[in-house]
């Protein structure tokens, strides 16, 4: 997820106080401060609420764990192993 570091970096990088992150969030200002603290761990919905009144968007990317990305690797390996090999003569170079 995302630290209390970087949020109160991008905080900071708008030039916005705690006040007004919470103002435009509807959260109160002792949790923005708790989440900036690393006290608490703000929820998904609540990091991008901060992120978005802070004026950044937020875009979610679905990746493949490791286990299945590898099992999926093998597979293709696999089946490329799979297919006939017929080597091609070679092209004959031409001289000008």
């Amino acid at each position: 997820m995302i630290g209390g570091r970087t949020l109160r970096e991008l905080r900071l990088e708008a030039d916005l106080t705690q006040a007004e992150v919470a103002r435009r969030t509807g959260l109160p200002v002792t949790v923005v401060s708790a989440y900036e603290r690393d006290c608490r761990q703000p929820s998904l919905a609540a990091a991008s609420r901060i992120i978005e009144a802070i004026g950044f968007e937020t875009h979610f990317v679905r990746v493949l764990d490791p286990t299945s990305q590898a099992e999926k690797l093998v597979d293709v390996l696999m089946l490329a192993e799979a297919l006939p090999y017929r080597p091609r003569a070679l092209a004959k170079a031409r001289f000008s």
